[in-house]
């Protein structure tokens, strides 16, 4: 193997490849709002990623919300990519790398509880001024997962109500849902999935967008990879892990892969 270049760009030592694994991280975290978290990170190593088939360096993030209670559940989860160098230097930003996730996923737990706050608040107000049974019977079973968030709701929505601010219209409830009720599955193979499709939309949204700048985008790649992005999220936003089905998201994940293909090898032509 030849020597590769560190984040400096000065030359390192290879090593093997089983000492390019840094360690991970494990640590609990309470939220403003008073939600208790779980921040799991683990330093993967060299290997292959299934999806571009290229080497790389992986660190995995997962975020566990009411940790260690019986509604435990896993509400965040990303792979992050590095070069694979097989340095010690490059170790070394592997270690920064791995303490820089703790605090982005820090900052996304404190930005998914602002937007189950916003979500909450207008069920509020929604059942205030409906009498909606369903309204009541969301906010009850947001009330059992997390009880502090909708306490806090509650005491923002009377201050809010005191300084007359505007409400927030049903449309922005539902607008917040996708990414308050999203949990992924408690088995890793099946959340590799997950994470490997919700990678899949932003990549191949980015490719399209490429595409169509250089007007190579037809309206039929377009249309496709709406539905296929409609499918996907319907896939994906299952409440409870145990509502994912297995066959339908290797379909999707599937389906996702042949578009991006399709996608990448327009790009490859255009670049010719």
């Amino acid at each position: 193997m030849e020597a590769a270049l560190n984040v400096a760009g000065t030359p390192s030592a290879p090593l093997e490849r089983h000492l390019c694994q840094v360690g991970g991280l494990n640590v609990n975290y309470t939220s403003g709002a008073g939600t208790r978290y779980h921040i799991q990170i683990e330093d993967r190593g060299p290997l292959v990623d299934r999806l571009s088939e290229q080497p790389v360096r992986r660190v995995s993030v997962v975020v566990y919300a009411n940790y260690g209670d019986a509604n435990e559940r896993i509400v965040h989860g990303r792979d992050h990519d590095y070069q694979d160098l097989r340095t010690t230097s490059h170790n070394e930003y592997i270690k920064e790398e791995v303490q820089r996730q703790a605090g982005e996923a820090r900052r996304v737990i404190e930005e998914r509880e602002q937007v189950q706050l916003r979500r909450i608040k207008g069920l509020f107000r929604h059942y205030h001024l409906s009498k909606d049974s369903r309204y009541k019977q969301e906010l009850d079973a947001l009330n059992s997962l997390f009880p502090f968030l909708v306490s806090r709701a509650w005491a923002e929505l009377k201050q809010e109500r005191a300084e007359q601010r505007p409400a927030e219209g049903a449309e922005q409830i539902e607008a917040s849902r996708a990414l308050a009720d999203r949990v992924y599955p408690l088995d890793p193979e099946l959340r590799a999935t997950v994470i490997e499709i919700e990678r899949m939309i932003l990549e191949v949204g980015d490719d399209l967008r490429r595409l169509k700048n250089r007007g190579s985008a037809d309206d039929i790649l377009m249309q496709t990879y709406r539905k296929l992005v409609s499918r996907a999220e319907e896939s994906l936003n299952g409440r409870l892990p145990s509502q994912f089905n297995v066959r339908r998201l290797e379909l999707t994940r599937q389906s996702l892969m042949t578009t991006w293909r399709q996608v990448k090898s327009r790009l490859e032509k255009g670049a010719g």
